[in-house]
C-alpha cells in the first residue's frame, strides 16, 4: 500500500528533473523504477498533472520498466506561462518531442490517458519512429465521437436534471451549485467510481490549470467549446503501424464501441501487434477504480512486445 500520500508527493517533487523547452519554459519529468523497458507517460486534462496516474507505482514491476512521470507544460509541476496561444494540440505534440530527446529516449512506450491518448495518437502519427508501442488508455479517435457518447450518458439522468442542465449551459452559468451536484454525480458514475475518491486524483483535480483546459477543452468533461473541439483522426489511425494497445473502462465516457473501432483500423497498420482491453469494472479512470484489470492487461500486452 502506499506511504502517507503528502509523504509520497513529497519524496517524488523532490526526485524530479527539470526540462527546458526550445521556448525557454520548463516541464517537470520524475523517472521510477530501473528497468529496461521505458514508458513515458501522458497525464489528461489538457491542463491536468501526473498525480492521478500515480496508481503505476503500485502496479509496474519497478525491475523490469521504467516510466516516467511527465507535467506537461502549465501543469502542476512545469512553469504556468500566461500565454494562452501555447494551449493547443501541435505545440503539445511538439513539447513531447523535446522531452523524448531530452531524456534520450528511443525504442520506448508512449501511454497517454484521455487527453494524453489524444496527444499520443498525435505524436505516433508523426514521430512512430522512436516508438517500440503505443498506448491509447481511454481515448476515442475523435472529439466528435467523444462528444456524442457523453450526450448519450448524460440522457441516462432524470429528464429534468438533462433539462435543468441544458438550461444552465445555455446560460453559461457552470458554477452554479446544482449544475455542479449533477456533472459530481455523472462524474462518479463515469469518471471514477470508487468512493471516496483516491486522494491522489482529488488532489490532481485540485491542481487543475482550468486556463488549459478552458482553452482547450471547454467548461467541464461533458460540453467541449474549445479549440481541439473538431479533433479527428479517425481516418489516420491505420499509418500507426508499431504496436498499440486501446484502453477503455465498460462505464468510461468513451464508448467501448469506439475504441474498439481504433483497434480495428490500428490492426489495419499494426496487424496482431495490436491489441485491446476492456475494463469491465472500470470507468474512465480504470487504472484506479478496475487496476488489477488495467494492469494485469497491460503488462501482458507489453509481455507480448
Amino acid at each position: 500500500e502506499y506511504m502517507g500520500r503528502s509523504q509520497l508527493i513529497c519524496k517524488m517533487e523532490q526526485e524530479g528533473e527539470r526540462i527546458q523547452l526550445s521556448n525557454g519554459y520548463h516541464v517537470w519529468v520524475k523517472r521510477v523504477g530501473t528497468g529496461a523497458k521505458k514508458i513515458l507517460l501522458l497525464h489528461g486534462g489538457p491542463g491536468g498533472n501526473y498525480l492521478y496516474m500515480t496508481s503505476f507505482d503500485q502496479y509496474m514491476p519497478k525491475d523490469e520498466y521504467q516510466f516516467i512521470y511527465y507535467d506537461q507544460l502549465g501543469s502542476y509541476m512545469a512553469d504556468h506561462p500566461d500565454d494562452v496561444s501555447l494551449w493547443n494540440v501541435e505545440r503539445f505534440r511538439e513539447e513531447v518531442e523535446e522531452v523524448r530527446q531530452a531524456l534520450q529516449l528511443t525504442d520506448f512506450y508512449l501511454l497517454g490517458h484521455s487527453w494524453g491518448g489524444m496527444l499520443a495518437i498525435e505524436y505516433a502519427l508523426k514521430y512512430q519512429n522512436h516508438l517500440k508501442g503505443v498506448i491509447i488508455s481511454n481515448m476515442t479517435a475523435s472529439i466528435p465521437s467523444y462528444v456524442k457518447h457523453m450526450n448519450i450518458l448524460r440522457d441516462d439522468l432524470p429528464a429534468d436534471e438533462v433539462a435543468f442542465m441544458q438550461d444552465i449551459e445555455s446560460k453559461g452559468e457552470y458554477s452554479n451549485e446544482k449544475y455542479q451536484q449533477i456533472m459530481m454525480k455523472l462524474y462518479h458514475r463515469h469518471v471514477c467510481r470508487l468512493d471516496p475518491w483516491p486522494e491522489a486524483v482529488m488532489e490532481s483535480f485540485g491542481h487543475l490549470n482550468q486556463v488549459v483546459y478552458n482553452t482547450m477543452q471547454g467548461p467541464n468533461e461533458f460540453l467541449v467549446t474549445g479549440n481541439f473541439k473538431d479533433w479527428d483522426r479517425w481516418n489516420d489511425l491505420h499509418r500507426i503501424t508499431i504496436p498499440s494497445l486501446t484502453i477503455v473502462g465498460r462505464h468510461d465516457t468513451m464508448s467501448v464501441e469506439d475504441i474498439t473501432e481504433m483497434h480495428n483500423r490500428l490492426s489495419q497498420g499494426s496487424g496482431e501487434k495490436s491489441g485491446i482491453a476492456i475494463c469491465e469494472e472500470g470507468s474512465h479512470m480504470s487504472h484506479w477504480d478496475d487496476a488489477s484489470s488495467y494492469f494485469s492487461q497491460l503488462l501482458a500486452w507489453l509481455g507480448r512486445q
